[in-house]
C-alpha cells in the first residue's frame, strides 16, 4: 500500500496545481452566482477525477497488466508511454509560455448555472489531455498493483482527495472567510493566468519523469 500511495502523491500533486482549475474556480466564487457556481464546479471536478481514475484502475486491473508481485511488462511500457506523453505536453506548454491570453471559456464563467459549473468541472479534470493524462497514470499505479480491492479503493480516494485540494481549498476558503481572502484570491488569478503555460510545463515534466522512470524500472 505504501508504495502505492508513494506512487500516487506526485500525480495528485500535479493535477491539484494545474493552473486553470485553480484560476477557473477563483473567478466563479467571484462571480455574482458565487457559492452556486464555485460548489458545483467542485462536485464536477471530484467526479470527474474519481471517475476518469477508476475507470483507468478497473482496466488496469482486468486486462491483468500484473505478474504475480511485479507488474508486467506490458504494465510497465504503459507506464513508459505515458510518461513519454507527459513530457511532450511539457514541451508543449513551454513552447506556449508567452501567450498569457486567457481562454474564451473564461470569459462566460460570470454567468454559469451550478449545473454547467459542475459540467465545467467534468471537462477539466476528466477530458483535458493535461490531467487525463495524470489520472490514467495514477488508474494504471493503483490498477497494476497487487493490493486488496479494499486497499485500491482507499488508494483512489487519497489520489481524488490530493488531486481535488486546490480546488477544494479556494471555494471552502471562500465560504468561511469570503472578505479576508478575497485580495489574495485575485492576486493569485492574475499571477497564475499570466504563468499558466511555464507552471503546467514544469508540472508536466516532473509528472513525465516520475511515471517514465517507474515504467523503465519496470521493464
Amino acid at each position: 500500500m505504501g508504495a502505492v500511495i508513494g506512487d500516487l502523491l506526485p500525480l495528485g500533486v500535479g493535477v491539484a496545481i494545474s493552473p486553470i482549475p485553480i484560476v477557473a474556480a477563483i473567478l466563479m466564487i467571484l462571480s455574482r452566482n458565487a457559492s452556486g457556481a464555485g460548489n458545483g464546479f467542485l462536485a464536477g471536478w471530484v467526479l470527474g477525477v474519481v471517475t476518469a481514475t477508476a475507470l483507468i484502475c478497473v482496466i488496469a486491473g482486468s486486462v491483468g497488466i500484473t505478474d504475480g508481485r511485479e507488474p508486467s511488462t506490458t504494465g510497465s511500457w504503459i507506464k513508459v508511454v505515458l510518461g513519454l506523453g507527459l513530457v511532450v505536453l511539457a514541451a508543449n506548454q513551454w513552447h506556449e509560455r508567452t501567450d498569457t491570453t486567457p481562454p474564451d471559456w473564461m470569459n462566460a464563467l460570470d454567468r454559469l448555472t451550478p449545473v454547467r459549473a459542475a459540467g465545467l468541472g467534468v471537462l477539466l479534470s476528466a477530458v483535458n489531455p493535461k490531467n487525463l493524462l495524470l489520472c490514467v497514470s495514477a488508474g494504471v499505479a493503483i490498477g497494476s498493483s497487487t493490493i486488496t480491492a479494499g486497499g485500491k479503493i482507499t488508494a483512489l480516494i487519497v489520489f481524488t482527495v490530493l488531486a481535488s485540494a486546490s480546488v477544494a481549498a479556494v471555494v471552502l476558503g471562500y465560504a468561511i472567510a469570503a472578505d479576508r481572502v478575497r485580495p489574495g484570491l485575485d492576486n493569485a488569478r492574475k499571477w497564475l493566468q499570466d504563468n499558466n503555460h511555464a507552471v503546467m510545463a514544469l508540472v508536466l515534466l516532473v509528472m513525465g519523469a516520475v511515471v517514465l522512470g517507474k515504467g523503465i524500472g519496470g521493464l
